[in-house]
């Protein structure tokens, strides 16, 4: 029977992937904290994995056309549509990035990207044990 890497490793490859989308667009925002007028991005983490499962392939952001010839897809999305985060203390410059919730954010999408490599590791050694038969 053939070794279907798509079963034994999961989900966490697309997961890795759009944890990493996600660390850009957290540093982005962090990054424009002081640039008058930016608007903090995000997406919707679980929705997006549930898309990026879905279509099979998790580097392609699907887009609605309004005419047949135009694209159909981006390579390097992935991550659905970007949201506009909702600041809860509005600055007067008219940026929306709370340096405090991007650094959280930030944080848990670090942990959370460095769990799925740990998964992700122990699945491939056991692979390997298995194709050495340990």
């Amino acid at each position: 029977m053939p070794l279907n890497l798509d079963a034994a490793l999961g989900i966490h490859p697309a997961a890795l992937l759009l944890r990493s989308k996600r660390t850009e667009l957290l540093a982005a925002n962090m990054a424009n904290a002081e640039t008058p007028g930016y608007l903090a991005r995000d997406f919707d983490f679980q929705s997006a994995l549930r898309s990026a499962r879905g279509n099979g392939d998790p580097g392609v952001l699907r887009l609605q056309v309004s005419q047949p010839g135009h694209t159909a897809g981006v390579r390097g999305g992935g991550f659905g549509d970007l949201l506009y985060r909702v600041p809860s203390q509005p600055s007067i410059d008219g940026n929306t990035v709370d340096g405090q919730v991007e650094k959280a954010e930030f944080t848990r999408n670090s942990l959370r990207y460095m769990a799925s490599l740990t998964f992700l590791n122990g699945r491939i050694s056991g692979i390997k044990r298995a194709l050495r038969g340990e």
